[in-house]
């Protein structure tokens, strides 16, 4: 096995190890629905804290900005184990590695729901984070365990759950910090990840892929893919910028929701949130759509929707339907946009699946985070006019990559 940091590598070659068809067992529904449970409950600790900003700025006596910084550190910690923890993967037994990693994410989630201040509520939350990219470990996990024919659909699902998990978190939280304190959920979510890791090390395949690097020069390599692979490059970028316009979206909704002109609770909030998981049926559609070979159509549609939807969003800062019907497009073209990406990164070079998505998830995080912080301060100088423009720029963006990758292509 080749170490992948030269154009020389063979590209859709050499990959015995990772087939389904190639020795290992195959992908039950049942199995299926677990990875997918799994990543969903793994992500979902990343967007605990954004329906309770309001809450978590009066208890721990956090400014604006700082509060907002708490989502921004998920995402940092988020991009650190995308880099570091998720290539991996392509190094060690991927049962034990992702065992390991959920087993860790419980004990770094008692930090948060015990921190008396912001500073340990920082801390517990970018430990957290970093080894919540179990999720990214089980998704390429699921894809080589897949048929070949059948990836874009165990893809979609595997997706499907993931992004269940960061919706339905914002409504789990929100309600639960009604009934028991903002705490409650750190707790909850300890207790869930914990069983996920047993569950995980009961049912999942042992899975090891050798390819006789060494931890550093694993790390070399996944950098490498970025001057190696020009698609990659373009999908990166279209990826840090649709989660980007999306955080931003997210991080500043809670202060509108909150404020003088609609007034609601952190339970409100949360479940107001549940409005974008209409937007979850565009994965499994996506990914049938990829097996059938419209995966770019899917692209093009999803950033052109994305920038649409800011125009709904804008008007949102006074009218609610306006502003539900912003976030349903924007869910369902950033969902899209996520599962095409997957689809056409996968496809690369399946023998390092890891590397490549560790490549592409770090940069898509690192957007995020950016977009995040960019809301909190957007939202501090030019209230919802500010953020609306954020948001439509940076998803104009995804659509301006799409065209040039389409042009650099032919």
């Amino acid at each position: 096995m080749t170490n992948a940091t030269g154009p020389t590598t063979p590209r859709r070659t050499q990959h015995k190890a990772t087939e389904a068809q190639d020795g290992h067992p195959p992908l039950s529904r049942g199995l299926l629905l677990l990875m997918a449970a799994a990543t969903g409950l793994s992500v979902a600790n990343n967007y605990f804290a954004q329906p309770l900003l309001a809450l978590l700025s009066r208890e721990l006596q956090l400014s604006t900005t700082m509060a907002g910084l708490i989502v921004t550190a998920a995402q940092v910690g988020y991009g650190l184990g995308l880099m570091l923890l998720v290539p991996l993967g392509d190094l060690v037994e991927r049962r034990r590695l992702a065992v390991v990693l959920y087993a860790a994410t419980a004990v770094f989630l008692l930090i948060s729901a015990t921190a008396p201040n912001g500073t340990l509520l920082l801390a517990g939350t970018v430990l957290t984070a970093f080894t919540s990219v179990a999720a990214q470990v089980v998704v390429p996990y699921a894809a080589t365990l897949a048929a070949p024919g059948q990836r874009g659909r165990v893809i979609s699902t595997v997706m499907t759950g993931l992004m269940l998990g960061a919706l339905l978190s914002r409504a789990v939280s929100g309600g639960l910090a009604e009934l028991g304190g903002w705490r409650t959920i750190y707790w909850v979510s300890a207790i869930l990840i914990a069983g996920v890791a047993v569950l995980l090390w009961r049912f999942l395949p042992p899975l090891r892929t050798p390819i006789g690097l060494s931890y550093p020069a694993l790390l070399r390599s996944t950098i490498a893919l970025f001057r190696y692979e020009p698609v990659l490059r373009w999908r990166a970028g279209i990826a840090a910028l649709s989660l980007a316009s999306f955080n931003v979206l997210w991080t500043a909704l809670t202060f509108l929701l909150a404020g003088p002109q609609y007034g609601w609770s952190e339970a409100g909030i949360g479940l107001f949130g549940l409005v974008g998981a209409v937007g979850t049926v565009t994965t499994m559609m996506a990914g049938r759509l990829a097996d059938r070979g419209y995966v770019q159509w899917v692209t093009g549609l999803g950033t052109a929707a994305l920038a649409a939807a800011w125009l709904l969003i804008g008007a949102g800062e006074s009218s609610l339907g306006w502003l539900a019907g912003g976030m349903i497009v924007l869910n369902v073209a950033h969902q899209a946009v996520l599962n095409s990406n997957q689809n056409v990164i996968y496809a690369l070079r399946p023998e390092i699946r890891n590397r490549l998505n560790s490549a592409l998830t770090t940069a898509f995080f690192a957007g995020g985070a950016a977009g995040s912080a960019l809301a909190a301060v957007a939202w501090v100088r030019g209230g919802w006019t500010a953020v609306s423009v954020l948001g439509g720029l940076l998803a104009c963006g995804t659509f301006v990559l799409w065209v040039l990758e389409r042009r650099g292509v032919r």
